[in-house]
């Protein structure tokens, strides 16, 4: 059992921390996935590499390109606008189940993920970038607090996995809003402790709106 274990545990970690390149924009999208520099990179096999890589397809961060190997998925203005609509969809469902359900234990996750997501958006404002990915991090944290007593395991997991996709833009346009954008989280923050839903729900609409328009004006990729 131990050695499965051991290969187990190796394969995860792999996926995590290539899974985490691509998003925080270390993997840059459209660069070749060649196996052998992977394999150096990672120190894993060939083959866990393309069981991780095929899993990454299949979560639409990844192309597999048949004979021709493997790619980081290219970015598009259309894909970025049809995920934030996505994201948009599943965080205001989940926002109304989490208002209605939240307690004593909620509220104080919430604005403990608010705290740190605030200590990092004052040092952003300064202009230093250097903690860019502790920043954006702090914001899924918070983002998720917000809808975490929804209720629904199944609906925090797809909303996680949409919310990544949605991070990947925001890394690769290192699209920080400033002061805009902290204000937002503030006002979604004293809304989840009113538990009023509907300015909730119209902060949310303009902040991911915003952050998209953002986005493409700052990548000329886009």
């Amino acid at each position: 059992m131990l050695p499965n274990t051991i290969v187990e545990t190796v394969a995860e970690s792999s996926y995590r921390r290539i899974r985490a390149d691509i998003i925080f924009g270390r993997l840059a999208p459209g660069q070749k996935l060649k196996l052998e520099s992977l394999k150096e990179n990672y120190e894993t096999s060939v083959s866990t590499l393309r069981e991780i890589l095929n899993r990454l397809s299949s979560e639409g961060l990844v192309l597999a390109e048949g004979q021709r190997g493997f790619e980081v998925s290219p970015i598009s203005a259309i894909d970025l606008r049809e995920i934030a609509a996505l994201r948009l969809l599943l965080e205001t469902h989940a926002l109304e189940q989490s208002f209605q359900q939240g307690d004593v234990e909620w509220e104080a996750r919430l604005v403990s993920a608010h705290y740190k997501l605030s200590r990092m958006e004052r040092v952003m404002a300064t202009g230093d970038t250097s903690q860019a990915e502790n920043w954006k991090r702090y914001d899924w944290e918070f983002h998720q607090a917000l809808i975490s007593a929804c209720g629904s395991k199944l609906l925090m997991d797809t909303h996680s996995a949409v919310f990544d996709k949605y991070l990947r833009y925001q890394m690769v346009a290192l699209s920080y809003r400033g002061e805009i954008a902290a204000t937002e989280h503030q006002k979604l923050l004293d809304a989840a402790l009113r538990r009023d839903k509907e300015v909730a729900k119209t902060v949310l609409t303009i902040h991911i709106q915003d952050g998209v328009e953002h986005a493409l004006a700052r990548n000329s990729l886009l």
